[in-house]
């Protein structure tokens, strides 16, 4: 027993070693660097014309160039590449098909509804903290963010003809960071690679601006304490796929995620969640999200409604708060009627309105204004937003326009 566990700690300074060698040797490597970009061009007559908006479905169609850029331990980051959209060749052993070794960003470019001339990026700079954040966590490379997003704003001049125009139209950008060694063995990847793809996108459902059904789920759990769920890895997403099957067969479109005894609400789907009351006593109104303990994605259109709430609901009449929130205290209090409306955040549908809740064999029911498919201030909000992401109103750091 002893044997063992003086192995397991040699074992455990072996790794230790290894990482500190990592960190000191990466002062000498090279940063990634915008400005030695090389571009080759897809010729004419084989790329891909604008998509007609009503014909756009999320995620299907891609624009005719890609982004590129290799890591490895020894030169750090390579010469990015922008280069004609098409497939990668990874060895079957590489790491990131057997280890996850994996993580993504989702952000967009709009046009603008104020000069069509003009491409908004609608903070990127969040999704490049989040993204050198989820590579820390699994040991990939971080990166210098204004780089990238210069590379990023690159790759969208070239294909800026397929940018869809009008609101509720944009081009989603897809930045994606994997392990790229080779081999069986657990370790902290020497070889890793960026890639950006963009898809010129309409809304995220095909239904527009629906309110949506959900199942409280508590037999499953998206993230757990200790755990990854503040961090964008595709290793979060697969386990959840089975859930929203399992809703979908009683009736709901997407899980409201519990945790633990208390059964506080996490998340809906891949989106981070609000819920708006009112106090019957005193007439003051609440929105609630859950605070970011570790087990919450920081989303950017979550910190953006936070900010925007903050911003422009009267204080008199209104509290923001970040606070835990039971799936029990939303029944009771839609019992009372002290339940205002309910929604969804997230990059690709910005915000998703609440109808009901199933829970217990019973729906909680969420108010809807008469005649419309949200709640008032879940249309507010999708309105401050989109009015800053198509230029109509400016708001300080929050955009890139080129």
């Amino acid at each position: 027993m002893f044997k063992n566990i003086r192995k397991a700690g040699s074992i455990s300074s072996l790794i230790s070693k290894r990482l500190n060698s990592n960190t000191v040797m990466s002062s000498n490597l090279a940063p990634l660097a915008a400005n030695k970009v090389k571009i080759t061009l897809r010729p004419e007559a084989e790329r891909n014309q604008p998509i007609k908006n009503e014909d756009l479905v999320f995620g299907k169609y891609f624009t005719n160039h890609m982004l590129t850029i290799n890591w490895d331990d020894k030169q750090g980051w390579h010469t990015p590449e922008i280069k004609p959209y098409g497939n990668l060749s990874l060895d079957p052993s590489t790491c990131v098909f057997h280890y996850a070794f994996e993580l993504f960003e989702g952000l967009k470019a709009y046009k603008s509804l104020k000069n069509s001339e003009d491409v908004i990026m609608f903070r990127p700079d969040k999704n490049m903290a989040r993204m050198n954040k989820s590579a820390d966590r699994i040991c990939l490379p971080t990166f210098e963010s204004e780089e990238l997003i210069k590379l990023i704003q690159e790759l969208i001049k070239l294909d800026k003809d397929l940018i869809p125009q009008g609101k509720g139209y944009s081009l989603y950008i897809r930045p994606t960071m994997i392990g790229t060694s080779e081999g069986l063995g657990v370790h902290t990847p020497d070889k890793a690679m960026i890639y950006v793809i963009c898809s010129p996108v309409g809304p995220y459902y095909k239904t527009g601006f629906k309110a949506v059904s959900l199942e409280a789920t508590d037999y499953a759990t998206r993230a757990w304490p200790g755990g990854v769920g503040d961090k964008k890895l595709g290793a979060n997403y697969a386990p959840c796929i089975k859930p929203q099957l399992e809703a979908a067969k009683r009736g709901y479109q997407q899980n409201l995620w519990l945790f633990g005894p208390n059964k506080y609400i996490t998340e809906v789907g891949t989106m981070n969640v609000f819920f708006a009351f009112k106090n019957s006593e005193t007439g003051k109104k609440e929105l609630v999200t859950a605070p970011l303990d570790g087990t919450i994605l920081e989303g950017v259109t979550r910190d953006s409604v936070l900010t925007l709430c903050r911003d422009n609901l009267d204080p008199a009449e209104w509290e923001v708060n970040e606070r835990y929130l039971s799936i029990d205290e939303v029944k009771e209090r839609a019992d009372k009627g002290e339940l205002i409306e309910a929604f969804g955040s997230g990059t690709a549908a910005v915000v998703s309105p609440i109808k009901n809740i199933g829970y217990l064999g019973q729906d909680i029911n969420v108010p809807l204004q008469e005649g419309k498919q949200s709640g008032k201030l879940t249309e507010d909000v999708m309105n401050w937003i989109a009015d800053i992401q198509y230029g109509v109103v400016q708001k300080e750091n929050w955009t890139k326009i080129f």
